[in-house]
């Protein structure tokens, strides 16, 4: 069995021949393009609007926020009932189908005769998290979306356990963003 290989050739202008045309052509530009973005963002600093798209695609992050699609898949969340129960039964289905096995829920008996089972602790742990949504696909009572378009998803440790409370809304504090000093002694006892 032979093996047929084809040359291919490609026809090269003079201009592209010339190295150093092309270099001069790619600085040239950058070069456009910086004092564009240059102007535009002066132009900003000092309250004037420039009419028409921006020369740039750079956000002014914690003053300018980026626009988002609203079926951005974003920070989770636990829906409740009209009557502020929670809507999760303890399925154990969004553990199941989760890929990176960040969530973790503890069920328990409910204390309403009419529920069989409830979490008693309901943990996600973000930083494991790749945001596919196959949790919220996989509750058959929609009680887990990722609707909620919170940006700072950020911290200053790398235990960013979501509690069930701050999941619910019902619990806003969120001790991963403040931050812990420890000094070199604490350092030295740890090692």
């Amino acid at each position: 069995m032979t093996k047929k290989i084809t040359t291919v050739s490609v026809d090269v202008g003079v201009a592209e021949q010339i190295y150093w045309v092309e270099v001069i052509r790619g600085l040239w530009i950058t070069n456009r393009h910086f004092w564009a973005n240059m102007a535009f963002h002066t132009l900003k600093m000092f309250g004037v609007k420039p009419q028409g798209e921006g020369a740039s695609a750079t956000y002014q992050y914690p003053e300018e926020k980026r626009p988002v699609h609203p079926r951005w898949r974003g920070r989770h969340r636990l829906t409740v009932k009209q009557n502020g129960a929670m809507r999760c039964t303890a399925c154990m289905l969004c553990e199941t189908v989760c890929p990176c096995d960040c969530i973790h829920i503890t069920p328990g008996e409910s204390p309403d005769p009419k529920v069989e089972k409830f979490p008693e602790r309901f943990d996600i742990d973000i930083l494991r998290c790749c945001f596919c949504g196959l949790c919220a696909e996989a509750c058959p009572v929609d009680a887990i979306r990722m609707d909620v378009q919170d940006f700072n998803l950020a911290a200053y440790s790398r235990d960013v356990i979501y509690t069930k409370e701050f999941l619910m809304g019902v619990d806003k504090k969120r001790p991963w963003e403040t931050i812990v000093l420890v000094d070199d002694e604490e350092r030295a006892n740890a090692a």
